[in-house]
């Protein structure tokens, strides 16, 4: 009888083995994930460490002749646009093998105190406050800038991560869980990868004890409960779950099944706050302030208001640079005046963009059957490929700043840029299309709300195209 198996299939079932190995792989191969895990942990230390030894570099230096710039392109030209592209790609794969913070922060619980973990650490809004928190701080103290503003930023973050795994818990990541700042963009951006690890209940409960009385007990150093696991947001993709009770392997899906399919099921407000608020308006402001002119204006003002009541005396007032910017060796320096303004543009920014695309989503929750606060929540959940993809163009900038300083002027930035803005507009308007349909079958109400919904991705990819191309 002729093989009716078709190419296609073949494909699929070649990529299925293939990953599921690749899975079990992982979990076979802890030596060498953590001899990796150490070879990061090593490079991280120098680069963040040895420029605050250095003096600080001028303006002949260059990438090749000064490890100050050598480390900012590495940490912000690099480091940070490729780590959030991994996360689309990859899920946490960042997390779970390279991640320097989390890896020492599980090095050091296997000494913990052993501590049952206080609920206040539990509390689900500290990806929101951690993320804004650093955003703003980091801009500040110019963290991308100075290596010194580094050193206090990353290190201090690895520092705690480490104490955190000193008092709480033993042999987890406790840190990574509910601490860490970029926990909640990393748990985001992961919903959008092609790869996970699924959990087959029905194996996992059929699954019994071998007869010789072997079991394997699998470390699940992030805290996820894995017979409930569904999607990448907490899963950490180190393999070591990997086979485990005949249930769990490393499978292919398709870009949109965990937004469109499964982020619906429980509302999480934290997660829309982050996505509004962090994500379209902090970072957005983060990257736009230093040559907006509503900056300019909003900093007159400030000055005209000090000098009515007399507090002219804060015109000149500095702080020391781990509170605001104070190098006045290179001519740079942040008043009290210029951190007030800067608090403020990026408070209005956020405000005002939060405000706009909460009344959007809105809209769209209403004309799609009526409000629902969890229809709003999952409806969020469509800009996460615009928010994710105008962050990494929003970091790449420091990429580009990098490179046409040391005599690189790749031609190919601005097509790329409008590329990738109009595709990540496209996905989440898809995305829209598939979330609205879950909802409603009416033809007009999906019309009107997927319509809402590809406006205010519109608005985003605007929001974000003014950063690269002014008005």
């Amino acid at each position: 009888m002729a093989d009716c198996t078709t190419p296609s299939a073949t494909h699929r079932g070649g990529l299925k083995r293939t990953l599921a190995g690749l899975g079990d792989w992982m979990g076979r191969s802890r030596r060498l994930i953590m001899g990796v895990q150490w070879a990061v942990i090593v490079i991280y230390a120098v680069l963040i460490v040895v420029p605050t030894l250095m003096p600080l570099p001028t303006n002949v230096d260059r990438i090749w002749t000064h490890v100050t710039i050598f480390a900012q392109f590495v940490f912000w030209g690099i480091w940070w646009p490729g780590v959030l592209l991994s996360m689309i790609l990859f899920g946490r794969l960042w997390c779970g093998v390279l991640c320097p913070e989390g890896a020492l922060s599980e090095r050091a619980s296997a000494w913990s105190l052993g501590r049952a973990v206080p609920r206040w650490v539990t509390w689900k809004g500290w990806p929101f406050v951690g993320f804004l928190g650093t955003t703003i701080y980091g801009q500040m103290i110019s963290v991308y800038q100075y290596p010194a503003a580094v050193l206090v930023i990353l290190g201090g973050s690895t520092v705690a991560a480490i104490a955190t795994g000193l008092i709480w818990g033993r042999n987890k990541r406790v840190w990574c869980r509910h601490l860490c700042p970029v926990n909640g963009v990393f748990a985001l951006v992961s919903k959008l990868a092609p790869v996970h690890y699924r959990v087959d209940r029905d194996a996992w409960d059929r699954w019994r004890k071998p007869a010789d009385g072997h079991r394997t007990v699998v470390n699940c150093a992030p805290l996820v409960p894995l017979r409930t696991l569904e999607g990448n947001a907490q899963c950490h993709m180190c393999g070591r779950c990997s086979g485990f009770r005949n249930a769990i392997v490393l499978e292919h899906r398709p870009f949109n099944d965990e937004i469109a399919n499964v982020a619906g099921r429980e509302a999480k407000p934290w997660e829309t706050a982050l996505i509004l608020i962090g994500l379209l308006g902090v970072a957005g402001g983060a990257f736009r302030w230093t040559g907006s002119s509503l900056f300019i204006d909003l900093k007159m003002w400030f000055a005209e208001m000090l000098l009515s009541f007399g507090a002219d005396r804060l015109l000149d007032m500095v702080m020391p640079w781990w509170i605001l910017t104070n190098y006045p060796e290179n001519n740079d320096v942040m008043g009290v005046l210029d951190g007030v303004a800067l608090l403020a543009f990026i408070g209005v920014e956020a405000l005002l963009t939060g405000l706009v695309f909460a009344g959007g989503l809105a809209l769209a929750t209403r004309i799609s059957g009526g409000w629902s606060s969890g229809r709003f929540h999952h409806l969020a959940q469509a800009l996460i490929p615009i928010s994710a993809i105008g962050v990494i163009l929003g970091l790449s900038m420091t990429t580009v700043t990098l490179l046409r300083t040391n005599g690189f002027h790749p031609g190919f930035v601005d097509p790329l840029r409008a590329i990738l803005l109009a595709g990540a507009t496209l996905w989440s308007a898809w995305l829209s299309a598939r979330i609205v349909a879950h909802y409603t079958a009416s033809p007009s109400r999906r019309l009107f709300a997927t319509g809402t919904m590809a406006i205010l991705c519109g608005l985003a990819a605007v929001n974000w195209g003014t950063l690269f191309w002014s008005p």
